[in-house]
């Protein structure tokens, strides 16, 4: 019999594994790895721009990241880094109209494929999928801060 935690490991990384997949091909076309997709998404939500703590913040990902995605999404024309300081420190990043039409794009792309993979579920049960989701996650991140307890 597989455990809770087999389980859930297997569905969690199986998720990842076939989102990642999809992500991967829908960003192909504009030269892109699936990773900058969360970035395209993010800055569409925010038109007025986001700086750089602001997308760690909404995606996720470590300055790091962020600043290695934003320089590839840069040189591609999809976003512009507006104001900041002379050394690159500060300053939005905001699309541009090719990048707001890549955004779209893959919005419309990721809406089709959460509607595809959920098809099976009623309303109800997909209700009850994501509060538990939630709930894992917060419940996930406070262990993460503090630890696991001991026993």
């Amino acid at each position: 019999m597989v455990g809770r935690f087999e389980r859930f490991s297997y569905a969690i990384s199986e998720i990842s594994k076939y989102w990642h997949k999809l992500a991967a091909e829908e960003m192909a076309p504009y030269g892109l790895r699936a990773a900058h997709s969360v970035y395209l998404l993010a800055l569409a939500r925010e038109p007025g721009g986001m700086t750089a703590s602001q997308l760690c913040e909404a995606c996720g990902k470590d300055k790091g990241d962020v600043s290695r995605r934003m320089a590839i999404l840069e040189k591609k024309a999809l976003v512009r880094k507006e104001g900041g300081f002379h050394n690159g420190y500060g300053g939005l990043f905001r699309l541009t109209p090719e990048g707001l039409a890549a955004a779209e794009h893959v919005k419309a792309r990721a809406g089709l494929a959460v509607y595809l993979a959920g098809s099976g579920l009623t309303e109800e049960s997909r209700a009850v999928f994501y509060e538990a989701l939630d709930s894992i996650v917060e419940r996930l991140q406070a262990l993460g801060r503090e630890g696991l307890p001991e026993t």
